[in-house]
């Protein structure tokens, strides 16, 4: 049985704001390695859940899903964003680090 891990996606450095950030995501673990295949060059497996990415609008529906559905999961917290304090004023400080 493979694993499942619920997680909230960080932002991209494509993007500006913060839009796709909010949801939370059920997603397998990969159950086999990826191979390259000898003719094409491509890359590829026989695990199919590794395509399945399922979206939630919160933490405890994801795990109420995957409860439901008798799956194994861990859930990964993430990280609280900090917002340092600026000014204008602050680019020309005297105390300012270089």
């Amino acid at each position: 049985m493979t694993e499942a891990r619920i997680y909230q996606p960080a932002k991209t450095a494509m993007q500006s704001g913060r839009n796709n950030t909010r949801n939370w995501v059920l997603e397998f673990e990969p159950a086999e390695a990826k191979r390259p295949d000898s003719l094409m060059g491509w890359t590829g497996s026989g695990d199919m859940n590794g395509q399945v990415r399922m979206r939630f609008d919160s933490k405890e529906s994801a795990v109420a899903f995957a409860e439901k559905k008798g799956l194994a999961f861990r859930v990964q917290e993430s990280m609280t964003r900090r917002i340092m304090p600026k000014n204008y004023a602050a680019i020309f400080g005297f105390h300012r680090p270089f």
